[in-house]
């Protein structure tokens, strides 16, 4: 059965976190169907059909905190490209490396400057 406190609880199941070159940690989560939807409404139908784009901006979209600041999803096209800016290449890079490792695990935390 699907309740409300299991929503939540599958979700808190799905936070990650990774540090990058720099020392900054990134709170990671998985996207869902509603977050994917709020993505394509903010960077619009001709950037949606852009792959590499569209990779890039579900990896930053995927960060929610940094160094346990939450981020705010982007809502607009300025606002994903400013955390893109933010992130710059070593926080993407590991982004995606998080999000690749533990693409089994529910659980999983992964803390490579430990």
């Amino acid at each position: 059965m699907n309740t409300p406190t299991g929503a939540l609880l599958a979700a808190s199941d799905s936070v990650l976190t990774t540090r990058d070159s720099g020392g900054r940690v990134f709170t990671v989560r998985r996207l869902g169907a509603l977050d994917r939807l709020r993505l394509f409404k903010a960077i619009g139908a001709e950037l949606a059909e852009n792959a590499p784009y569209l990779g890039m901006a579900m990896l930053a979209v995927s960060v929610s905190a940094i160094d346990s600041v939450p981020v705010p999803p982007p809502v607009t096209e300025a606002q994903l490209e400013a955390l893109v800016q933010r992130l710059g290449d070593d926080g993407i890079a590991a982004v995606a490396e998080c999000l690749t490792d533990n693409g089994g695990g529910s659980e999983a935390r992964l803390d490579p400057g430990n």
